[in-house]
């Protein structure tokens, strides 16, 4: 009997130089290896700056600060279309993904028997806002799914004639790819079907961040975008805009969208505000040099995790600032394992990163962003083993 193949060592690419600049930038602790930037982002010193500012000034004199918030943020919204090649009459400002996704399907319009589709890849509390408001039907996306078609394909596969609604990650935050593409966008247009667009990962990391052909898209600024933590947009088709209400009253409600939605009386604007700041930073860094850096460094850190025995690199969509790899059965299987693997990595080996879980073995996530350094992933997978020892 012959002896069984071994596998080919995965190819390792060059190391990516740091990012010109690129750590001075933040003021995140050095002694962690934040590769965990599609999480929660890190902001910028001068967006904290600018924001700080803005804070200043609204104790100076509140009255004049919050009487005059409905324009200033509406300005700020259209410095932000600019940037992102958006209708400025076309977007709100939202706090995040999960508020954006309510005020998304508090607009669609659903009958007794209609149904949501919604996929296994789907952020928790944006599925979860779904399921509040109809019946919902789940498509498993393989994760080794090859390619966009083959994604779209075992989408429209699980329609049913129920199906009203679909709930569709642009980015998803798990695998870190592509899934509502523009075939598939364009292909459930076609049946009729109302398209809800979580877009938390693409401004920023995205040159065309919004996704074309979408009934709703909601996507975070303060990931790939820079901009204060709370800072999201919310976009939506012309035909669909009428239906927008606040989930509170606004004192804006006559305005109707975006005004009603962007105003809610005595809150934090400064982060809205500032959020310009960030896009403008990238944009100053080059934002096709960053992109390029950032899914250089996460390609990087992915290739030297796929030599680790028992870790199986996932499809990707090029050009992405994330990489996912399954881990080992056994692995992260559930929630609570999943995060307790998470942390035991934070406060034994100082490295942050995605741990997701997965029936059969659960997965990692590593991101690229300008204050990484090539030593950080190398670290990771140095000392990974050890955490997967008799998992």
């Amino acid at each position: 009997m012959p002896e069984p193949s071994v596998p080919p060592v995965p190819s390792v690419p060059p190391a990516p130089p740091v990012f010109p600049g690129g750590p001075a930038l933040f003021r995140l602790d050095p002694g962690v290896a934040h590769l965990n930037h599609g999480s929660y982002g890190a902001v910028p010193l001068l967006v904290n700056e600018a924001q700080e500012l803005l804070r200043t000034e609204a104790h100076a004199d509140p009255d004049a600060f919050f009487n005059a918030v409905p324009a200033r943020v509406a300005a700020a919204r259209r410095r932000i279309a600019g940037r992102l090649g958006a209708d400025p009459d076309g977007i709100a400002y939202v706090a995040n993904a999960t508020e954006g996704a309510n005020l998304a399907l508090d607009a669609v319009e659903l009958a007794a028997g209609d149904e949501i589709l919604v996929t296994d890849h789907g952020y928790g509390t944006v599925v979860a806002a779904a399921a509040r408001r109809a019946p919902v039907t789940t498509v498993a996306l393989d994760p080794h799914l090859p390619d966009e078609d083959a994604v779209c394909e075992t989408v429209l596969a699980g329609l049913t004639p129920r199906t009203k609604v679909a709930v569709l990650d642009h980015v998803s935050s798990p695998t870190a790819r592509l899934i509502a593409g523009p075939r598939l966008l364009a292909e459930l247009s076609a049946r009729g079907i109302t398209t809800v667009v979580d877009g938390a990962h693409t401004p920023g990391m995205l040159a065309e961040p919004i996704a074309a052909g979408a009934d709703f898209w909601f996507g975070n600024l303060h990931k790939w975008g820079y901009a204060p933590s709370g800072s999201a947009l919310l976009a939506v088709a012309p035909a669909h805009r009428s239906r927008v209400r606040s989930l509170s009253p606004s004192w804006e409600d006559e305005r109707g969208f975006p005004w009603s939605v962007e105003y809610r009386a005595t809150a934090d604007y400064t982060g809205w505000l500032a959020a310009p700041e960030g896009l403008d930073l990238l944009e100053r860094l080059d934002a096709d040099k960053v992109r390029a850096h950032n899914s250089a460094l996460a390609a990087y850190g992915a290739a030297l995790l796929a030599r680790i025995p028992g870790l199986t690199p996932l499809p990707y969509t090029p050009g992405l600032a994330m990489r996912s790899l399954l881990l080992p059965p056994g692995t992260a299987e559930t929630q609570d394992a999943a995060r307790a693997l998470r942390e035991e990595l934070a406060a034994e080996a100082g490295i942050r990163v995605l741990i997701w879980p997965r029936r059969g073995g659960g997965g990692i996530r590593v991101c690229g962003q300008v204050y990484n350094r090539a030593e950080e992933y190398e670290r990771l997978a140095e000392l990974l083993p050890a955490f997967l020892k008799g998992a």
